[in-house]
């Protein structure tokens, strides 16, 4: 089983935008990123978003990449400053590739508990539109690959 964790695209300030949608450059790196990622047929089930904007309009954009549009899921706790434990054990639980969009420092923390069992010190990197692999095996954890959307230059 496989959790692709996506950081939502870059955001429009809150002057520009009081709701934080994806910029031009968020919308054009997130698309890049996620043709590239539909291309490698991660065979995602799910893609879960937090509900804000932004990290909606990364979901619908991968999600369409993946050729799963309708399987867009709100999750109700993946917001910057929630509990990661809550969602560590419904992945564990789940059995199928699934896809989160959404937003540090919720996302670092939990990579952080899934590859280290602690909510300290945070493992992995994470930009806008980037796309971080783990993978559950036999022992435990771990991270195959993570991908920035400057890989994908166009």
């Amino acid at each position: 089983m496989r959790v692709y964790l996506i950081q939502h695209g870059k955001a429009k300030s809150k002057e520009e935008d009081p709701e934080r949608g994806l910029s031009e450059e968020g919308l054009h790196e997130t698309r890049r990123t996620a043709e590239a990622f539909g291309r490698m047929d991660p065979e995602v089930y799910v893609v879960w978003h937090s509900g804000k904007l932004r990290a909606r309009q990364t979901a619908e954009i991968v999600a369409e990449a993946l050729g799963i549009p309708k399987r867009i899921m709100e999750h109700s706790n993946l917001a910057p400053m929630d509990d990661v434990r809550i969602v560590a054990k419904e992945l564990e639980g789940s059995g199928h590739n699934i896809a989160i969009t959404g937003h540090l420092p919720f996302l670092s923390k939990l990579a952080g508990i899934l590859l280290t069992g602690r909510d300290g010190p945070e493992p992995v990197q994470f930009r806008n539109s980037g796309i971080v692999c783990l993978e559950l095996g036999e022992k435990g954890w771990n991270l195959p690959w993570a991908v920035t959307p400057d890989f994908f230059q166009t």
